[in-house]
């Protein structure tokens, strides 16, 4: 039985992540490249190339989605022809009907995680590279990003009472991070005690070889402790040593579309430094929906087999319209969520999972209801 109900999975299955994926990838990006071809002189190879590399981003959207077009095709067929009634008169329950459904999804649950963290954002931040360097190849590859600003704290000594609180450091703004210096920037230093400075230039980068700052045509302004001005100093060229870290959040700042989960988490860990709560929060909705996605696959395994088990006769054109129908319900409520979440209504974990929750609670019960009868 398992094998039968396996077999019969299969077909569309991988008929469903045909059409998913080659229309997702046909809205979102052929018309957008046949455009750039016309219009800015794309060349057909790297156009293609392109495409290709924005195919597993809409595979992996796929997954699920012909999870639940299989389990609800496959399951109202063999309910309609009243094959799921020869194997109750055999003994055989819904549930352990339904179970082998569950144990591929599980396995379709492995692959979109794979391809969700090991191809899909090396291909997403592939493919941009290769456009921006086909279409602005004298410009730099790596996001800008304008009003830049990074407050740097730390710890400051122990109360009385015995608590720590975090003061501030440094705080870095420049007007553009243009992917190799800062332009338009000030730093305000107040690390070292009794002193502090303000350093505003024209430029300034991250020295690798020397682990410094490199700043440009600029002017130091000391400040005494009672707040009046120790002195200025003007240069052409200073070397300071201040940490890396601002650079670091500046050129790491890839879309959520091109990050593993890895790459989120430490990215996570330099918008923190960085105080700013609505990336923060937005990025940790991401990372919570990354280890969300998967699973849907689990959930539309269980809808459409629950579905699929209710006695009717429906066609092919019926299952699928009513696959498009969840679909479009699910994502509706994935949306509403997540948007939720990062306006702080709603906490990450419930704002990526509460949709996952709410449609296995929705399966459980259409099961329930079939075995009941």
């Amino acid at each position: 039985m398992d094998r039968y109900l396996a077999s019969e999975l299969l077909a569309p299955f991988l008929f469903g992540i045909g059409a998913f994926s080659s229309l997702g990838v046909t809205i979102d990006s052929v018309f957008e490249l046949i455009r750039k071809i016309v219009e800015r002189g794309l060349p057909i190879g790297i156009a293609v190339n392109v495409f290709l590399l924005k195919l597993p981003n809409f595979i992996v959207y796929a997954f699920p989605l012909s999870t639940l077009l299989a389990t609800l095709m496959t399951y109202s067929r063999l309910s309609s022809e009243s094959e799921l009634i020869a194997l109750r008169g055999c003994g055989v329950s819904v549930y352990r009907m339904v179970l082998t459904a569950v144990l591929l999804s599980f396995f379709v649950t492995g692959m979109t995680f794979v391809f969700n963290e090991q191809i899909v954002p090396a291909a997403n931040y592939q493919a941009t590279i290769t456009l921006e360097k086909a279409l602005k190849s004298d410009k730099p590859t790596v996001t800008k990003q304008d009003n830049f600003l990074y407050p740097e704290t730390r710890e400051d000594k122990k109360q009385p009472d015995g608590s720590t609180h975090k003061i501030l450091a440094r705080l870095y703004y420049a007007d553009q991070f243009n992917g190799k210096q800062f332009k338009g920037l000030t730093i305000i230093d107040r690390s070292r005690t009794g002193v502090n400075q303000i350093i505003v230039a024209q430029t300034g980068q991250w020295n690798p070889s020397q682990n410094i700052w490199d700043i440009y045509n600029g002017t130091i302004y000391l400040v005494a402790p009672d707040r009046s001005y120790r002195n200025i100093v003007r240069f052409e060229h200073q070397e300071f040593k201040l940490p890396r870290t601002a650079f670091e959040l500046a050129e790491k700042s890839r879309d959520y579309g091109e990050m593993n989960i890895t790459q989120a988490l430490a990215q996570l860990e330099l918008e923190r430094l960085g105080g700013d709560e609505q990336k923060i929060r937005k990025l940790e909705v991401r990372i919570q929906q990354k280890f969300a996605l998967p699973f849907v696959c689990v959930v539309f395994g269980l809808v459409g087999a629950a579905m699929g088990t209710i006695p009717q006769r429906t066609g092919r054109a019926t299952s699928f319209g009513v696959s498009v129908l969840v679909i479009f319900t699910y994502y509706l409520f994935y949306f509403i969520t997540g948007a939720m979440a990062q306006a702080g209504i709603f906490s990450p974990f419930i704002g990526a999972w509460l949709p996952n929750f709410l449609f296995l609670g929705t399966g459980t019960f259409l099961l329930r209801r079939v075995a009941q009868r």
